[in-house]
This record gives C-alpha cells, sequence and structure tokens, in this order.
C-alpha cells in the first residue's frame, strides 16, 4: 500500500490510468514492473557513432556542426533515441560528459514538430545551473526561435511571473521559486498543464527531502502524460525506489556502478595542520603559473570560509572571485561571469558550483574543506578534467579529515597520492599570512557579515520547522546522546 500511496500523492512518474489491476495482488507487483525497465551500463566507452543515427532531425544535426559537436558520448548515443521514442528515462554519468544535450536535443526535437509552451519544465537545485542550462538550451535550440524563461530566487518575482503567464516554450527552475510563483499566482498552474516534458537535473540533490514540499506543488500542476526525465551524476536509493513507481516504460543508463572520477583527472592530497591551510592555499596560487595552471576553484564548506578566505587574499593582492548564498543573485553571476571569462583566474566557492557548472579552462580543484559525503567529493572534482581534457584535484587533509578522506578513497576504490610540496617554501610566507587573517577577520567584523550569518540561520531552522525536518534531527541527537552531535 505505501507504493500506492507514493504513486498517488507525489507522482513523479507519469501514471497511466488502469492502477487498480496490479494493487489487487500485492505478490505480483515486481513481475508487472521490472520488465518495463530497460538497464543498460556502458561497457565500451570507446564506441563510435554519429548524431545522424540517434533519430534527430535536419536542423539538429546542422546545429551539432555549426556548434562543432563531431559525435555523441555515450550518454547522448544511449538515451537520445529512448526520449524521443517517449520513455521515461534515468540517466547516470560522471559530470562533464554532455548530459544536458542528452535531454535538450530530443525534447527540442519533439518541440519542433509541434511547438508550444510551456512544453518542458527543467527543475535544477543551484541558480547558477539554471542560467547555465538556459544557455545550453539558446544554443542548441538557436534556429527554432526558442523562447525559454528562468525562474530562480534572487530576482524580481513579478517580472517572472509575468514571463510565465507568456508561456515559454521552456522554462528552467529553482524548486523554490517555481513553487513560490505557483501558490502566489493561481493563474500560473495552468501554464504547465500540457507540458510534455519534466526534467530534473542533478535529481540525487532535487529529491532530498528538503525538497519535497516543493516537488508536491510543482507536480501536482503537470499533466500525468508526461516524459519524466531524471539526470545525475551519482545513485541514490530514491532514484532507485522511483524507477519502480514509473508504471511507463522506463529506460535506465548508468555509465558506471558506484562513485567514479574521469581517467584523465589527477587526485593528489596534503595532510598539513588545520592552522595553516591558508598558507598552503596561498603557496599553491602563487605557484600557478610554474605548474601551467591557468585557473582554478577552491571549494569550502561554509558561506564564512568563503568571504574569510576572499578578503585574506585581497589582503596578500591576488586576485579571486567568492560564490557562496549570502551573495546576491546579480553578485554570484557577476562573479561566475569574471571567472569564465578570464577576467579572474581562482574563484571560491561554497557546493553552489561543485555541480554542472561548465567552465572549460578549469586546470585544478583544491579541496580547502574535506566534503562530508564522497559524492559530493565527485562532483567537487568533476569541475575539471572535463570533455577528455585533463586536470588536479588537490584535498587539503587535516587531522580531522582523517575519517572523511579514507572513506572518500573507500568509495572510489583508488589511493590518492600525495601533493609535491616544499614546507620550507610554504612556511616562509606564514608571517606574511597570519597578518593578512587578522585584518581580515576584523574587516569581516566590521561588514555585518556575523549579523547575516545569525539571521540565516534563524530562518533555516524556522523553515526547517515549518516542514517538519525538525523532529527527526532531534530525535537523532537524543538517540545519539552527548556524542551524536558533531
Amino acid at each position: 500500500m505505501e507504493e500506492q500511496q507514493l504513486a498517488n500523492d507525489f507522482p513523479l512518474f507519469s501514471v497511466k490510468k488502469p492502477t487498480k489491476q496490479p494493487l489487487k495482488s500485492p505478490p505480483q507487483l515486481p513481475q508487472l514492473t521490472k520488465p518495463q525497465i530497460l538497464k543498460e551500463t556502458s561497457t565500451n566507452p570507446n564506441f563510435t557513432s554519429s548524431f545522424s543515427q540517434l533519430g534527430l532531425s535536419d536542423w539538429a544535426l546542422q546545429t551539432c556542426k555549426e556548434l562543432g559537436l563531431k559525435s555523441p558520448t555515450p550518454v547522448q548515443h544511449s538515451c537520445i533515441p529512448r526520449i524521443i521514442a517517449g520513455d521515461d528515462v534515468l540517466g547516470i554519468a560522471q559530470t562533464g560528459s554532455g548530459k544536458t544535450a542528452a535531454f535538450a536535443f530530443p525534447i527540442l526535437h519533439k518541440l519542433a514538430e509541434d511547438p508550444f509552451g510551456v512544453f518542458g519544465l527543467v527543475v535544477t537545485p543551484t541558480r547558477e545551473l539554471a542560467y547555465q542550462l538556459a544557455e545550453q538550451f539558446r544554443a542548441l535550440g538557436s534556429c527554432l526561435n526558442l523562447r525559454c524563461c528562468v525562474v530562480v530566487g534572487g530576482m524580481d518575482s513579478l517580472t517572472q511571473a509575468h514571463a510565465l503567464m507568456q508561456r515559454p516554450h521552456i522554462v528552467i527552475a529553482t524548486p523554490g521559486r517555481i513553487k513560490a510563483l505557483i501558490n502566489g499566482n493561481p493563474d500560473i498552474a495552468s501554464v504547465f498543464s500540457k507540458t510534455k516534458f519534466l526534467v530534473l537535473d542533478e535529481a540525487d540533490r532535487v529529491l532530498e527531502p528538503s525538497y519535497e514540499d516543493e516537488l508536491k506543488v510543482i507536480f501536482q500542476c503537470l499533466p500525468k502524460s508526461r516524459q519524466t526525465l531524471l539526470f545525475s551524476a551519482t545513485m541514490t536509493s530514491d532514484l532507485e525506489a522511483l524507477l519502480e513507481l514509473s508504471q511507463n516504460k522506463v529506460y535506465f543508463y548508468e555509465a558506471y556502478e558506484g562513485l567514479e572520477t574521469v581517467e584523465s583527472l589527477k587526485q593528489e592530497y596534503l595532510l598539513i595542520p588545520k592552522n595553516v591551510k591558508d598558507v598552503y592555499l596561498m603557496h599553491i596560487m602563487s605557484k600557478m603559473e610554474d605548474m601551467k595552471i591557468r585557473s582554478a576553484i577552491v571549494f569550502v564548506s561554509t558561506c564564512r570560509t568563503c568571504h574569510l578566505l576572499s578578503l585574506i587574499l585581497e589582503e596578500l593582492d591576488l586576485e579571486v572571485a567568492a560564490l557562496h548564498s549570502f551573495k546576491s543573485q546579480s553578485l554570484r553571476l557577476s562573479a561566475l561571469h569574471r571567472f569564465k571569462s578570464g577576467q579572474v583566474p581562482v574563484l571560491l566557492a561554497t557546493d553552489v558550483a561543485s555541480r554542472g557548472l561548465d567552465i572549460p579552462t578549469v586546470d585544478l580543484v583544491i579541496n580547502y574543506d574535506i566534503p562530508r559525503y564522497p559524492k559530493d567529493y565527485v562532483h567537487r572534482v568533476g569541475r575539471t578534467a572535463r570533455a577528455g581534457r585533463g586536470g588536479l584535484a588537490v584535498s587539503f587533509v587535516t587531522q580531522n579529515d582523517v575519517d572523511l578522506f579514507l572513506r572518500i578513497e573507500a568509495e572510489l576504490n583508488k589511493k590518492l597520492d600525495k601533493f609535491d610540496c616544499k614546507e620550507n617554501e610554504v612556511i616562509s610566507d606564514i608571517t606574511k599570512v597570519y597578518k593578512a587573517r587578522r585584518v581580515a577577520t576584523m574587516k569581516l567584523l566590521d561588514d555585518g557579515f556575523e549579523d547575516k550569518e545569525n539571521e540565516r540561520k534563524a530562518q533555516k531552522l524556522r523553515m526547517l520547522e515549518e516542514k517538519g525536518l525538525m523532529k527527526g534531527k532531534n530525535k537523532k541527537r537524543k538517540r545519539g546522546g552527548k556524542g551524536g552531535h558533531h
């Protein structure tokens, strides 16, 4: 009965009308659903094929030529024909493997046959990713007079509501803002009443419990007859469970099982004391030219660390852009643009930048803070060594991070090499960096960052309480006793 509840109340996949028959005899349910799932794991990454074999229209093939896309990647080769055939698709493939074109091309192919709005809704977890997806849709659909609308937080909601009422062909949205617009304007729900495609990009993240309320609101507006496409770099139990819910024919493409990083990526680590991480960072940044590194992304775990590091590096006359969620949307886009256009060689970022962003010249990723989950490590280092290019990832491991780091190695099933670094050269700058740190800490207090931080924490707690997610957290803490809270 639990599956019936899920399918009815939270219909992620399109559900066909005759659902009662299989539910009368629960033991037969697996036999009825599983044959509908065709699973394929990529075994030959060196195969050759061309876009002309995938069933795409002539205009799409011409666009491929103009954009210099010579042959499809494995995920494109496997998923494009299935989407054109009308299947629901779950695609798991490495970051940088061309997942966006794998769903954008077949959606645009179908749109060209029967153009109307809103034809496709793409839901993605971050604002920056939404803007990038819109750029890619516009590039791939350049000859179709495509109307594409981005709906994200941090921008004027009245303008966005007006844009939705114009019924653009493709809407790309973050869950929170699209939910707010649907709830705030009774006319907006009907805009999606004939939508043919729902895409969840970075689906593992979008399906986390914190987005459940948003997704319920979104799915209530969508027709049952749509196609659902889920794409991610990492497989989760949520995604697996959803395969069982689909009463459509489902195609499940998995480029690999478990967590995987690309072969062209060199992965190394530095074991260092916690209080000199910024000294080591400054040393590596000063060596970038010698290492022939054009640009780097430095990942940190909190907005506070991101902001403080940017102040320290500015004090040391090093040019950086900082990307974190305490910044306004226009400042976030501006930071990303300065980095992507090469105006600054280093981007400091929280995990807001770890997913999907395609910045071709990133040669180095530094994990200044080790991520809590191995899948986040995979997403972070996936910002370099994209589309067959080489790249380097260096992780700073302190005495507190050893367990997390060993878990990452275990999940990747590989031992990482030690990054070659001359300690005496690093320590020579310690006084200069410590001085910059003191000045930066005073600036952090002066610019009101702490007040913003406290306000944000209170807001987050209120939101978790409203969604009923706080109770579970408190129970866990009680169960774990004093040692359960890290």
